[in-house]
């Protein structure tokens, strides 16, 4: 990790410009990293913004810094260039045996509780290939704390009271004349999931048929919202089995939560209610008495760059294209004014909680919560919410909400609580053509105008997330059996599903989030070029280097990177570009590009340095011998740089929740 050696010599250089050049305000500058090794492993300017201050040449100052930052641990040397740059070069050997043996580790950064709301799938069909963004990000997202030490709570919002769940309700009703236990008959003895996928695409062409139906929708969102009837008993079915359902779908996925809230459980324990009453005593809601939106409580829209953002495709420009809805004429509450209530109640200033219980048991033995209006549980529960920020993961196109709850926030006096609201946003996901009609999907008759095509849970239009791992599976368990014929049918599928959660997750990452994804199966699947598998393959080939450099030398791979101290230097010694080298030092920043992640909360990031060290690593293996290097010295050391990089890449990857496989 470089983060603690760069900490250590900005503390030093503050010191040096403090005591010789007698400045007390030092100005912030920071440790950079060269574009060549031979310039230098590390790098600094403050000279050049001391120049105007001290009134001498950039050179002359670095000169001084030079001469007065003495001796920091892990720098070899320091020079001034004649440029003005403050040039260190680290001590390599020390360097490389600190960190392969386990001495240095990443510094946390102390930080209030986080919470990362992600996945928010609607419970009434199967998860699409539309929702794999969204929950790969999160789950990255909080990896990523996690890593820098950052206490994190990851929550999973539950919409039970839905529109989408009120016409799976009027699917079963309706069509299938089922009620709450022959709906739980066929979950019990059907794949309920797709089944209520099929079941959602009916019902909205029979709306479609007839506009009079929709009231039928209207009754039944009515009885869901208020319950104690029929219909919520049959969505309460609905929603668990779904639920359930897309749990195990995630787990493939390599992603869990820490806790499930129902969109229910806010209005029966009167969040909202609690919540309405505070908004409208502080004026930050209003009730609408003429025009179109009249008997409804809104809000309005600030002037301020978000909220012109948000509203920029109304096609109104009126007034009333400046309010939002929050209670509709009916009484009924918008999906807003639960989210409110939801985002103060995360930061912990509602004044009330929800009370919990065990919903299942994940991998590793992690407890999953839920919320529950009911009585709860009363031990081991953990303390949710109140968190110091948090971070909503949902599509661009919510940006609108997602401006309003920052605005609720700062209106009612809690403008740290705005700011730490973040709306980490992104764009959609579509299928390449090829793809689309390897998965089954019916010919787009607009093909030839676009260069993709695009999903429609609503129309039953769609990649399901298990359909497109099992059709990656089986592709990669071909080609793993036939790379190895040794193993067993079992042990192909595990491999398999890990290069297809590689294939998957990598994909959802390397491109920029405010890019649309056009996901192509080939492409991502493929074991060369900028995927997935390509990063596993880098690592698999540098467990079967390490093995056999350890059966070679007649010990252990722990063993083999021990006693490095004792051993001659010259293999990392030389100056300028060095391959060892520049494959220790680029896996070293892995915890400097983790926090250029978080701060851009770009994951495009993290993909393309973990790409470019495999890349590097590659070139390496291809440039320096380690097995056939017949001198011990220089073979132990190149064994310890291929496993340093073992371990870093390891750690990036599982930083995407991407496993390195046994074999490939």
């Amino acid at each position: 990790m470089i983060l603690p050696l760069q900490q250590q010599v900005h503390a030093a250089i503050s010191r040096a410009i403090t005591e010789r050049l007698g400045v007390s305000d030092v100005p912030a500058f920071a440790v950079e990293t060269p574009p060549s090794r031979a310039l230098g492993d590390l790098a600094v300017t403050v000279a050049f913004q001391l120049a105007r201050t001290l009134r001498k040449a950039p050179k002359a100052i670095a000169q001084e810094i030079a001469d007065a930052v003495g001796t920091i641990p892990g720098v070899a040397r320091i020079t001034a260039a004649p440029n003005g740059y403050l040039n260190l070069f680290l001590d390599r050997p020390a360097f490389l045996a600190d960190r392969v043996t386990g001495r240095v580790q990443p510094a946390p950064i102390v930080e209030g509780k986080t919470v990362v709301e992600h996945t928010a799938i609607n419970p009434n069909k199967a998860a699409h290939v539309g929702h794999l963004r969204n929950a790969t990000l999160g789950d990255t997202l909080v990896r990523v704390l996690h890593f820098r030490g950052t206490p994190v709570e990851t929550q999973n919002y539950i919409d039970d009271l839905g529109v989408q769940v009120a016409d799976v309700i009027v699917g079963f009703r309706e069509f299938e004349k089922q009620d709450a236990a022959g709906i739980r008959h066929i979950a019990d003895t059907a794949r309920f999931d797709y089944y209520c996928w099929d079941l959602y695409s009916k019902v909205t062409q029979w709306y479609d048929e007839d506009p009079k139906h929709l009231e039928v929708r209207a009754a039944t969102l009515h009885d869901l919202e208020h319950g104690g009837t029929e219909v919520a008993d049959i969505g309460q079915v609905i929603v668990d089995r779904i639920v359930r359902a897309h749990l195990k779908t995630m787990a493939r996925l390599n992603i869990a939560y820490d806790l499930l809230t129902y969109e229910g459980d806010i209005i029966r324990l009167k969040f909202w209610a609690h919540c309405f009453d505070t908004l409208k005593a502080q004026g930050a809601v209003f009730l609408q008495t003429e025009g179109k939106l009249k008997g409804c409580w809104v809000m309005r829209i600030d002037d301020g760059k978000e909220a012109d953002a948000a509203s920029a495709g109304d096609e109104e420009k009126d007034e009333e294209s400046r309010e939002k809805v929050i209670v509709r004429s009916n009484g009924v509450v918008t999906y807003v004014g639960k989210d409110i209530a939801n985002q103060f109640w995360k930061f912990g200033l509602l004044g009330r909680d929800f009370h919990y219980h065990r919903f299942a048991e994940q991998a590793g033995g992690r407890t999953l919560w839920a919320t529950t209006s009911g009585e709860g549980e009363r031990d081991g529960v953990p303390e949710f919410g109140h968190a110091s920020r948090i971070y909503n993961v949902i599509d661009s196109r919510q940006m609108y909400l997602q401006a309003l709850l920052s605005q609720a926030l700062r209106t009612l006096g809690h403008p740290e609580q705005a700011e730490n609201s973040i709306h980490f946003s992104y764009e959609m996901v579509a299928l390449s053509h090829a793809t689309a009609q390897e998965l089954g999907y019916p010919p787009d008759p607009d093909g030839e105008k676009r260069p993709f095509v695009e999903v429609s849970g609503r129309k039953g239009l769609g990649v399901k997330i298990d359909d497109l791992l099992d059709v990656l599976e089986a592709r990669a368990g071909e080609e793993v059996a036939r790379r190895n014929p040794e193993l067993s049918p079992d042990e192909c599928r595990v491999v398999a599903s890990r290069i297809a959660v590689a294939a998957i997750r990598y994909f959802m990452l390397k491109f920029s989030r405010g890019k649309l994804i056009v996901f192509d199966m080939k492409e991502a699947l493929s074991f060369e070029g900028e995927t997935g598998p390509y990063l596993q393959y880098a690592a698999v080939r540098a467990n079967k280097i390490l093995a056999k450099v350890a059966a070679r030398e007649g010990v252990t791979e722990e063993a083999l990177l021990h006693g490095l101290d004792a051993l001659p230097v010259d293999e990392l010694e030389s100056s300028g570009d060095h391959d060892l080298w520049a494959l220790v030092f680029e896996a070293s920043r892995l915890d400097d590009i983790v926090e250029q992640t978080i701060r851009g909360l770009e994951f495009s990031v993290l993909a393309k340095y973990t790409f470019g060290l495999a890349q590097l690593f590659n070139a390496f293996y291809h440039s320096s011998e380690v097995l056939k290097e017949e001198d011990p010295a220089r073979r132990r050391w190149r064994a310890a740089g291929v496993a340093y990089f073992r371990a870093q890449l390891t750690r990036a990857l599982d930083l995407m929740g991407i496993a390195v496989p046994d074999r490939m």
